[in-house]
């Protein structure tokens, strides 16, 4: 239990009061939120309500949040800098999210991840598993599982109603998805399986809800792909810029300029071609990048085995820890215990990482999806694995939990800007890079590929939603309109990723539109912050100390794309 970490509101309001009981009010009305930050009772085994009301509510949480703190910044009550920027934080974020749900975007939520079908499903990879209490924890929570998929199902059929659906792709892949939920050898597939390693002498009554669940599901996609797959027929998979901008102002705490960033990005693309076909010679001399990539994924190194790349990445994760660890950063005990783990099946197809609970019973914990793979090439393993895990995803995510205390807790958890997070996991495999750890002409291939899909990323998600050109300078269709097929083709080209993997990401950026631009235009952020504190630091006479920048740029907490490189200038 971690309440104590959380201010109480009740005496000398102040912003960071307030966002601390915004937090605590949310994990009451969403299970699945305290769940994620080790907030709940340990014997809470509710779902969320996914209805319609249910979003409502959440909704009425943040109108009244942003209330209060209108009243306490009315009052006087913003003292200091830290109050300030926990403010500034809140009240954008909040801002943010209310635009999207006002505009009805909640009814939307089919996607290949990231939707609230996804959140009742992963929530049990996240619970304790080591007793029989947790065990029959597990199965009360999963007996609610039907409820919340009909609840679910209810804020699709309004979303009919008001005309407002998720596109055609959308509605085919997650059919799919639920398809391999439901496979298995366990009766109950996913949710059957999952409940094996329960002990002996409750399985039967576990497999019993579990195949109850797995009913619900069933009758969910036999309606996603009968009913609501036919009302969603024809409708553009893309969004238009109107919603496409109020999408990016919620990914990255910025309304940035769709036009320049697409023209930066066709630069990116530009000087990393030329870059990886440098290093694609060295691989295999008078062979294209995508050649070289092939190869690599036919012919090079590989990892035979579920458990051998889950332990090959697990090693990854320590040595970069031990290697990095008193010379460019100084972490805390806590920090230390990083987990690699195999994604459920039917996950998307990117590997991810989830952070600690806020008490570090739970520690951060890498996931690899399968994708029916035994075998398992690590040309492109090593630099993802310091992107999701060390020095990426799990130094960031698991400092913001260590200062939780001396800061706020909403800002290094539900304050989080997606861009902010996915540009310090980018600038993370760019600072192996700098610090030599991707000479291996493959590994060194694989992180400019990275680095491709990145700046591909930001070119084809901007121009598939806002309907921009191909510009003249580009290699493929110059001076054409951008149409997802389009941009799947062109994608496909030049970043070497197998076909299910670049068909499950078209599927991604016509689903979350504008979070996809965030991990190259958030590393620029972080790049010229860090820019700007080395000039500084040289204009004063003194030599840049990129340890301590480095500690005191990951204790900030969260911070959108309109304040971060300001502060991290000033570190």
């Amino acid at each position: 239990m971690v309440e104590a970490l959380i201010n109480s509101p009740a005496d000398g309001t102040t912003p960071r009061r307030i966002a601390d009981a915004y937090v605590h009010s949310l994990a009451e009305l969403d299970p699945l939120t305290a769940v994620y930050l080790g907030l709940g009772p340990e014997d809470d085994d509710r779902l969320p309500d996914l209805s319609p009301a249910g979003q409502e509510a959440v909704a009425e949480l943040a109108r009244r949040t942003l209330a209060e703190l209108d009243a306490v910044e009315a009052a006087g009550g913003v003292t200091d800098d830290a109050e300030r920027r926990c403010a500034r934080l809140l009240r954008e974020r909040l801002t943010a999210e209310l635009a999207v749900h006002d505009a009805g975007e909640n009814f939307r939520a089919v996607r290949n991840l990231g939707s609230p079908l996804h959140g009742v499903r992963e929530v049990f990879t996240m619970l304790p598993t080591e007793t029989p209490e947790h065990w029959a924890l597990i199965g009360r929570r999963m007996g609610r599982l039907p409820v919340a998929v009909a609840q679910y199902r209810e804020l699709l059929t309004e979303g009919v109603e008001r005309g407002l659906l998720s596109g055609p792709r959308q509605v085919v892949t997650v059919v799919g998805q639920i398809e391999e939920w439901l496979t298995g050898d366990q009766p109950g597939g996913w949710f059957g399986e999952f409940v094996q390693d329960a002990p002996v002498e409750q399985r039967a009554e576990l497999t019993a809800i579990a195949v109850t669940a797995a009913e619900s599901f069933a009758e969910l996609r036999d309606w996603l792909r009968d009913v609501y797959g036919a009302a969603a027929a024809g409708r553009p998979d893309t969004t238009g810029r109107e919603r496409y901008a109020r999408w990016v102002r919620y990914w990255t705490g910025s309304d940035l300029d769709l036009d320049e960033a697409y023209g930066w990005a066709w630069e990116q693309f530009h000087e990393l071609d030329a870059q990886m076909r440098a290093e694609a010679e060295k691989v295999l001399p008078g062979s294209t990048p995508m050649a070289a990539m092939a190869w690599l994924e036919s012919d090079g190194p590989a990892i035979k085995g579920e458990e051998n790349v889950r332990t090959y990445l697990q090693g990854l994760m320590d040595t970069a820890m031990a290697d990095l660890q008193g010379v460019h950063f100084d972490l805390a005990e806590p920090l230390l215990r990083v987990e690699s783990r195999i994604a459920p099946s039917g996950s998307a197809a990117a590997p991810y990482y989830t952070a600690p609970s806020l008490d570090f019973s739970r520690p951060g914990r890498t996931w690899l999806p399968l994708l029916g793979r035994d075998s398992f090439p690590v040309w492109d393993l090593v630099s993802t694995w310091y992107h999701e895990g060390v020095p990426g995803h799990h130094l960031q995510l698991a400092q913001w939990t260590y200062v939780a205390d001396k800061l706020s807790t909403y800002q290094v958890t539900l304050g989080g800007v997606s861009a902010n997070l996915e540009g310090w996991a980018l600038y993370a495999e760019r600072l192996m890079d700098e610090l030599g750890y991707l000479t291996d002409p493959g590994h060194r291939l694989g992180y400019l590929n990275a680095q491709m899909m990145r700046a591909l990323r930001v070119i084809v998600d901007i121009g598939m939603h806002v309907g921009l050109e191909f510009p003249a300078d580009s290699p493929y269709k110059p001076g054409e309109a951008m149409r997802p097929d389009d941009a799947r083709e062109f994608f496909g080209r030049y970043c070497g990723l197998s076909v299910d993997f670049l068909d499950s990401e078209l599927i991604r950026y016509l689903g979350l539109p504008g979070q996809a631009i965030g991990y190259k235009l958030g590393e620029r952020a972080w790049l010229r912050g860090r820019a700007a504190a080395r000039a500084a630091a040289e204009a004063r006479g003194e030599a840049f100390d990129q340890k301590a920048w480095h500690m005191a740029a990951l204790s900030q907490g969260s911070l959108g794309l309109d304040d971060l490189v300001e502060v991290l200038a000033a570190l």
